[in-house]
């Protein structure tokens, strides 16, 4: 692998991650909706029938849409950065960084979904996420 594109191993090691997420919420929400005899129903206002499983069912899927969603900076930062020949070094640390702090936040938020935990957890996760945007933007505009 060219060096500058280490950084996309921590790019599919999310998505593989967000695919582990992808599977346990369906681990977790089948059970449930046979277990609660739930009609599903495609007028139901979205989100609505999902309400009704238990808490521990739906932070599963709660996570695995946090997951489609700031990580899509994450995905076109490291790739930006792996085009731009800038993806090793301190970029590639930052990237597994990020990825870490994201799984963590997942096996909280999946686990025991304690509010002020995850959020520190999410906050932390932004810190690599600006450190990457910030070498992205002087690797763009100051070379």
């Amino acid at each position: 692998m060219i060096e500058s594109a280490q950084i996309i191993q921590p790019v599919i090691a999310l998505i593989a991650w967000s695919m582990v997420m992808w599977l346990w919420m369906y681990a977790t929400r089948l059970p449930a909706v046979k277990k609660a005899k739930l009609k599903l129903d495609p007028n139901a206002p979205r989100g609505e029938q999902m309400s009704t499983l238990p808490p521990h069912v739906r932070w599963k899927a709660d996570n695995y849409n946090h997951l489609m969603e700031q990580p899509t900076i994450f995905y076109a930062l490291a790739i930006s950065l792996a085009v731009l020949g800038a993806g090793d070094g301190i970029n590639f640390i930052l990237a597994w960084t990020y990825v870490g702090i994201r799984v963590i936040h997942s096996i909280v938020q999946a686990t025991f979904n304690k509010i002020e935990i995850r959020f520190l957890i999410f906050a932390l996760s932004n810190i690599p996420l600006i450190a990457l945007t910030v070498s992205a933007l002087r690797t763009t505009f100051m070379q």
